[in-house]
């Protein structure tokens, strides 16, 4: 039994991972923009699905692109249409980002179809590693080990360098930042492009885990929800607690109580924001109140 519950507990730190790296890109595109980014979801999934294509006909060191082109759409869409919602109402944003969801879901399943595509681990990853009573596969350990290299470089991204000061202060008081002579139309459409990146990093490390097809994305969105609201807006620690949390309390209820699993997330958010309503280590942000 210790054996079992050590196991699970490392599996359940590979999935919270994983879900940090989308609630992160999320909580980013909140927090500076002010965008409840319904359509992050597909992001995650499109990271996927260019994965898949650059694997198929280059090999895996393409893989490394697929974020990179995903950013590169982000920013893309947010000139054509996410610029237009900065002053509109929230209500407004949510409508218009689920709108987006579905048509990029659509346009997935126009370019590479319904069904799921197969996504193999590479296969220098193959095999498991036995620690003692400890067991994980090569890939999730190589998956969890990424997950925290990208966690540590976007933390001293956002806190040592200049862009990332800037980041910073335009999610507290972007009017100050815009007087300060920055051009913050550009920063912003860095920082959406930032977001969806991140999250297309999730969807290539979840591809071999995850089945890749055109509704996952449903999977992605609705924990990263969660993840923002239990963890607190715009905390970048509390994201990565709650997403770790939430990722060992589902895996341990896949394995023990597997009815359950799907909505033991919103029974854990319910219970924490009982206890603390702005959530772990969440500020009040005047700009949302």
């Amino acid at each position: 039994m210790t054996s079992l519950l050590l196991s699970q507990a490392a599996n359940g730190l590979v999935l919270g991972g994983l879900y940090v790296l989308i609630a992160i890109g999320l909580s980013i595109i909140f927090g500076l923009l002010g965008i409840v980014n319904f359509a992050h979801g597909a992001f995650f999934a499109m990271g996927a699905y260019f994965g898949v294509t650059l694997y198929s006909h280059f090999g895996w060191p393409a893989v490394l692109l697929a974020p990179v082109l995903v950013g590169l759409v982000g920013m893309a869409l947010e000139r054509l249409l996410i610029h237009h919602l900065y002053d509109k109402e929230p209500l407004v944003s949510l409508i218009v980002t689920f709108a987006l969801a579905l048509m990029l879901e659509a346009a997935t399943r126009m370019i590479w179809g319904g069904l799921g595509l197969p996504f193999n681990q590479p296969s220098f990853l193959s095999g498991i590693f036995l620690w003692g009573p400890v067991l994980i596969t090569r890939y999730r350990f190589a998956v969890f080990v990424t997950t925290v290299a990208i966690l540590v470089l976007l933390w001293a991204f956002l806190r040592f360098t200049p862009y990332g000061r800037i980041l910073r202060a335009g999610s507290r008081d972007p009017e100050m930042v815009g007087l300060l002579g920055i051009r913050l139309p550009r920063v912003l459409t860095a920082v959406f492009g930032l977001g969806c990146a991140i999250a297309a990093i999730a969807g290539v490390l979840a591809a071999p885990l995850w089945t890749v097809d055109p509704t996952m994305s449903e999977g992605a969105i609705m924990p990263a929800f969660v993840i923002v609201t239990i963890g607190g807006l715009g905390s970048f620690p509390g994201a990565v607690i709650a997403g770790l949390l939430v990722g060992e309390v589902v895996t341990m209820t896949v394995q023990f109580a597997p009815g359950a699993s799907g909505a033991v997330m919103y029974i854990f958010m319910a219970l924490v924001l009982l206890l603390r309503p702005r959530g772990l280590l969440g500020e009040r942000w005047e700009r949302f109140e």
